[in-house]
Parts: C-alpha cells; sequence; structure tokens
C-alpha cells in the first residue's frame, strides 16, 4: 500500500458491528489499514437477549453496560469506534405498530441527523464506506434511518457548499451495503451441517424463506475471511447482553463456515473509482487510483 487504507463501518446500535462485517473489518485492520465504526446509538432501548443478563440490576444500568460491552468488542476487533451520539428507538411491535419515541433517531431528519457523521467522515477521511441497505437489512427504524444518514452523509461530504462549518471537504470513494442472509449462504451452511451429521439450526428459516427476502443477487464484493471469523464470534460475545455464548448464532461450527462459505458479502451502491465486478477487495480501484496519482 502507497497510502494507509481507511474504512469507515457506520452501523445503528452497538453488537451490530460484530454481527455484521466484523471477519472483514478485522481482516483489514492486520492488513495494516485504519478502521472506524460509526455507531448511531447507545442501544439505550435494546432488550437483553441472553438469559444469562436477563437481570434487574443489569436492565436497570443498561446504557453504561452496553458501552462497556462496545469498548470490549471494539478492542477484540482492533478498530476505532465513534458515538454520533443520537438514542435509540427500540424495536415497536403490536398492530397496528406503536408510534416511536419522541427524540428517538428514527425519527430525526436526515439532512440534519447526518452532520455528526459528515464532520466524522471529513476528519477521518474513509477511502470507503459501509453500511445498511434502505431496507435497514432488517426493518428495524434505527437500520433504515442509518442507512439514510449514510447516503446523505456519503454525498454531502466532499462538497465544500454543504455543511461548511463541519470541516475540510472530504469524499469517500465507495460506498457499500452489508450482505446478510442470504438463502445461497443458509442453503451451504444448512446443507454442510447435515452432510456432517449435525442438526441444522436453519431449517425452520429455509421452510419459511420468501424470494423477496434474498438479496443475493445483488452481491458484487465477497471478501475472504474466514480465518477471522474467530475473532468476529469473539467480538459478538462480548456484546454479552444481547447475544447468548450458546445460542443459535454460535451453533455452525467455525471450521465448517470457513469451509463451506469462507466470506463476508457486500453490495457496491456507489464507485468513484474503476473496479471491475465482481470484486474481492473493498478497496479494489482505490490503490490503482493511489498509484497513478503518484506517477
Amino acid at each position: 500500500m502507497t497510502e494507509q487504507m481507511r474504512l469507515m463501518a457506520v452501523h445503528a446500535h452497538p453488537d451490530d458491528e460484530s454481527s455484521k462485517g466484523a471477519a472483514t473489518m478485522a481482516k483489514y485492520v492486520a492488513d495494516g489499514a485504519k478502521v472506524l465504526v460509526a455507531t448511531c446509538t447507545g442501544g439505550e432501548r435494546g432488550s437483553v437477549l441472553n438469559p444469562k443478563m436477563d437481570r434487574p440490576e443489569v436492565l436497570a444500568d443498561i446504557t453504561n453496560i452496553r458501552r462497556a460491552e462496545m469498548a470490549r468488542a471494539r478492542e477484540i476487533l482492533g478498530v476505532d469506534q465513534a458515538w454520533l451520539g443520537f438514542v435509540d428507538s427500540g424495536l415497536p411491535e403490536g398492530d397496528p405498530l406503536p408510534p416511536l419515541p419522541e427524540g428517538c433517531f428514527g425519527l430525526q431528519d436526515p439532512e440534519e441527523a447526518a452532520k455528526p457523521l459528515i464532520k466524522l467522515i471529513r476528519e477521518f477521511r474513509p477511502h470507503v464506506m459501509t453500511t445498511y441497505d434502505e431496507n435497514g437489512g432488517y426493518p428495524h427504524p434505527d437500520h433504515i434511518m442509518c442507512h439514510k444518514v449514510s447516503v446523505v452523509a456519503f454525498e454531502a461530504a466532499g462538497d465544500p457548499e454543504k455543511y461548511p462549518e463541519l470541516g475540510e471537504p472530504w469524499q469517500p470513494l465507495k460506498l457499500y451495503y452489508n450482505s446478510g442472509w442470504t438463502r445461497a449462504r443458509m442453503i451451504a451452511l444448512h446443507e454442510g451441517m447435515l452432510a456432517a451429521g449435525l442438526e441444522s439450526p436453519y431449517t425452520e428459516w429455509l421452510e419459511k424463506w420468501s424470494d423477496r427476502d434474498d438479496r443475493g443477487d445483488k452481491i458484487t464484493t465477497r471478501i475472504e475471511c474466514g480465518e477471522y471469523f474467530h475473532t468476529r464470534d469473539d467480538a459478538l460475545r462480548a456484546h454479552a447482553t444481547q447475544v447468548d455464548p450458546d445460542g443459535f448464532w454460535f451453533r455452525i461450527p467455525l471450521e465448517l463456515q470457513q469451509k463451506v462459505w469462507p466470506t463476508e458479502d457486500f453490495e457496491l451502491v456507489r464507485s468513484l473509482v474503476d473496479s471491475p465486478i465482481p470484486e474481492s477487495d473493498l478497496f479494489a480501484g482505490i490503490h490503482e487510483s493511489a498509484v497513478r496519482s503518484e506517477v
């Protein structure tokens, strides 16, 4: 690398960074890149999803506990991290859905809510950004707002006429959406478990799968990062209020995952450099551009 590459991953809550693209971030840190996680909210309204942590004293101090969990996960991944300062919206449930809490992240004006992210982009100067698709990966109001804010910030950060009070302009060169659970990935792991004589945790999911949920055909970029799956899992376990270490997410042996689906996958949605599709590197086209600019 002629210049240290910089990657910014924008996430809605603490723990999202460890379940979406974490092995990719760990790989790039090991390769010498600088990686910054921007966390939109503090996860204040998140439920305690680990039965072992579902205790009154945990619920009473959930904000501080989730910050401490994030600090541990950040250390495990080797990344830097910044809080954007918004308040968790919670996940509304019921029919009809109740209104979102006043002042929460999901009710913000994206043009205004993008300001702290634009400031952070101009300070950190990432070459690449990752975030969620327009559906938020799944329809949580904070994930959807994270998408909106990220897109506004990507487009505005390099424009000297927009938000001049937020620092010197800097234009990231590529914007990706994280790819979550595609049907192809789930089938591969499901069949891998059965072939190994193990019970698959995905049987019921696959029976209920809808084609409308699948964005597998939109994947442009696959990052080989299987050797960092253990780092991803350690970071995820650091979010002890959100993840049961004996639960669903850890039932597939790492060796099987590394054999059957050793990549994390992304969708390139905006690029200001030439990088032929399919890609195997989030910085594809950027290295070459940097070299050309020095000639």
